[in-house]
């Protein structure tokens, strides 16, 4: 799973990056500091089930703290969007080729509206935040627009002549470089009134057609940055407004970069996500001063809202679920550690698809699953259900 994360230059993408991921990459305040993609390894939280068993987990990757288990998803922070991308301005080009093979956007906004649409400082934040989330919805379902378009002639011609050929499947692979599925472009035919005949459709319907395939597969959430600044709880409420339909969270990456920074350097004690935190060595007056002002802001909005974001992008959005490999009389696995693992799978998924997923030949040999809570066997074709705790049996 990829999760991209998009914007215009100078909305915070690098310093939500970083937040979410501690890897060190160029953060300043002018345009296109990142050129080349920046990749690195985010994470989730999911509570997990050690306490249930009174054990302590060892997972073999992430982390686990106070219960909280911290589950790896890979993301991409790439070149700001600036109008015009999709024809090739700025970076757009290698933009939006950098984002073909992400799941799911994170749109980065500069909610307090002191960058204008190319990233540069404007005065008294006089720069409207609705206008760059308009550009680059734009921007994006023109690119999809722009691959639809390229042979959809002979497309038409082929798929009218033929009755053999299935348009979803056929528009699938026109776009399977970006990740669409058959269920996507089914998805999208379901919701709109076209006919059944392509070459019938008018160019507004070709690009509403090409619009809501893009939001079907590459589904979005606005990260409302920089919410600690002046002007931007009122941007906030006003992009709620606008976009009602769009799942949009208040968030600082700044404060969160602070908190995990200093969580590692071992001045507090923080769970991401949380909100609340425990100093744990003697601040300067300055390190005080830069605390309290988080301190409050947690208590306004409950978090920085950048864990929130990730959690809402894997679980609500992509719709997957977290399920544990466990044996129903053991925790451990061959080597002695406890839950060492926790696979985040689609919401779905049968106890069959799990066996495949930890291996192909346990999915191969499969025979039964167990309930390690309950020790209930389970067949084939249970569905999974979040934080789920599975033996697989074999033969």
């Amino acid at each position: 799973m990829l999760i991209g994360l998009v914007g215009k230059p100078s909305a915070g993408k690098s310093t939500f990056f970083k937040a979410a991921t501690l890897v060190d990459v160029a953060i300043a305040s002018y345009p296109f500091t990142t050129i080349k993609p920046n990749h690195g390894i985010g994470y989730v939280k999911v509570e997990c089930i050690e306490n249930e068993f009174n054990v302590k987990c060892q997972p073999r990757h992430g982390f686990c703290i106070n219960g909280k288990r911290f589950v790896p998803i890979e993301i991409i922070d790439v070149a700001g969007l600036v109008p015009g991308a999709s024809e090739g301005k700025g970076l757009g080009n290698q933009f939006l080729d950098d984002l073909r093979q992400a799941d799911v956007f994170i749109h980065i906004v500069d909610c307090s509206g002191t960058t204008d649409s190319e990233g540069k400082i404007t005065k008294m934040a006089s720069h409207d935040p609705i206008k760059d989330i308009e550009f680059l919805e734009e921007e994006l379902d023109k690119w999809y627009y722009g691959i639809l378009i390229k042979a959809w002639k002979s497309f038409c011609k082929k798929i009218e002549s033929n009755k053999d050929l299935k348009f979803s499947e056929e528009v699938s692979k026109q776009f399977s470089g970006l990740k669409v599925s058959e269920e996507d472009v089914k998805k999208t035919l379901f919701k709109l009134n076209l006919s059944d005949k392509p070459s019938n459709w008018s160019q507004e319907e070709l690009f509403n057609f090409a619009s809501s395939l893009r939001k079907e597969s590459k589904k979005t959430i606005i990260a409302a940055n920089k919410i600690d600044l002046e002007k931007s709880k009122e941007n906030y409420e006003r992009i709620k407004k606008r976009f009602p339909d769009m799942k949009i969270v208040p968030c600082s990456s700044e404060y969160e970069l602070i908190l995990r920074e200093a969580s590692k350097n071992g001045f507090i004690d923080y769970i991401p996500g949380e909100k609340e935190f425990v100093i744990l060595k003697d601040l300067n007056d300055k390190q005080k001063e830069i605390l309290n002002e988080i301190k409050n802001f947690l208590e306004t909005y409950g978090s920085t809202g950048i864990q929130e974001i990730l959690n809402i992008a894997v679980f609500d959005l992509l719709g997957y679920i977290a399920v544990f490999p466990a044996g129903s009389t053991k925790l451990k696995d061959s080597e002695g550690r406890i839950l060492p693992d926790c696979f985040l799978i689609n919401k779905g998924s049968t106890a069959l698809d799990f066996a495949f997923l930890i291996h192909t030949d346990l999915g191969k040999n499969f025979v039964k699953a167990i309930d390690v809570r309950t020790k209930k066997i389970l067949g084939k074709d249970y569905e999974l259900k979040n934080r789920d705790a599975i033996e697989i049996i074999t033969r």
